[in-house]
């Protein structure tokens, strides 16, 4: 049977999307009320042409069948509202917890339409901070470093000889060692490989600023590994802002900054740990689809 008839018969009779409620404005809106419940995701994904949806999922589906409660094509607080107002005021208001990004636009949608929820910002969206801070020195460095490669050749060939490279003991030049030891500082020190500790030894003694920032890093992410409970993060919290202060790093200054800025709703993960992994599992699951039907024509069919 020819595919493009399969397709249109299926789209067009086999299917029920011919008479599906949300036909008409699938595109910019979609609400399940029945599928909502105590405890909710939002975030936001790329469906087609870098349109940014907002995504709202009930955690209690574990991102299963009735997991969307809402998909609106806007990260506009305004818009997004506007639709999460269609809910009934009873079931919205039943809302106890809602997990999110650092977005200000997140946490407003989440205040008008969940007044009874605690906003509880992503462990890992704070943990992505302070990695980014570590490769932004990293980065710095590795300019530094390739800046005086290029001043050494040019010296060479002024002279008439042949530039010989640094190479330290696993093999690496400067450049190079700066470049490679990217993924082993997003891991923990307890994950490396045999290789990546000789790495690591070898960039932390050429760099301590790297280990210095580093270890802000890993010590933020032990906060919320070990501690059990608010009033004990808190305490730890205080003390990472201090020893922030003390590195002078510009880069961990910012962070700092962000997180003092947000931090109720950063500690209130202690309430019951709860993290945004199942809203990125749900955006990772449409990106799958997506990717299975090699992109998206229609997008209204595409939603149904």
């Amino acid at each position: 049977m020819d595919g493009k008839q399969l397709q249109q018969q299926y789209k067009r009779h086999i299917s029920d999307y011919k008479d599906w409620d949300q036909q008409t404005h699938a595109s910019e809106w979609m609400l399940f009320e029945k599928n909502m419940g105590t405890h909710l995701s939002i975030d936001e994904t790329a469906l087609s042409n870098d349109e940014l949806y907002t995504v709202i999922t009930n955690k209690a589906a574990k991102g299963k069948k009735g997991a969307l409660v809402a998909m609106i094509r806007s990260t506009q607080a305004d818009k997004v509202i506007e639709v999460l107002l269609k809910i009934s005021e009873k079931n919205r208001k039943r809302v106890q917890e809602v997990t999110l990004d650092m977005a200000a636009s997140m946490n407003l949608i989440v205040k008008r339409c969940f007044p009874n929820a605690h906003r509880v910002i992503d462990r890992f969206h704070v943990q992505q901070l302070a990695s980014e801070a570590v490769q932004e020195l990293r980065i710095k460095y590795r300019w530094q470093e390739l800046d005086l490669e290029n001043e050494q050749i040019a010296q060479a060939r002024k002279l008439q000889q042949t530039y010989i490279p640094q190479l330290l003991p696993n093999g690496d030049s400067p450049k190079q060692l700066l470049a490679r030891s990217r993924y082993l500082l997003f891991k923990h020190k307890d994950t490396w490989t045999s290789s990546q500790k000789q790495r690591a030894g070898l960039l932390f003694e050429r760099y301590p600023r790297i280990k210095q920032a580093y270890e802000l890093s890993q010590k933020l992410g032990n906060i919320f590994r070990y501690c059990t409970c608010k009033e004990q993060a808190f305490k730890k919290l205080a003390l990472w802002y201090n020893d922030v202060e003390a590195s002078a790093i510009e880069s961990f200054r910012t962070v700092s900054r962000s997180v003092q800025t947000h931090y109720l709703a950063i500690l209130n993960f202690f309430n019951n740990r709860s993290t945004n992994a199942s809203a990125e599992s749900f955006n990772a699951k449409i990106k799958a689809f997506r990717a299975s039907a090699r992109g998206v024509r229609d997008i209204n069919f595409f939603l149904f």
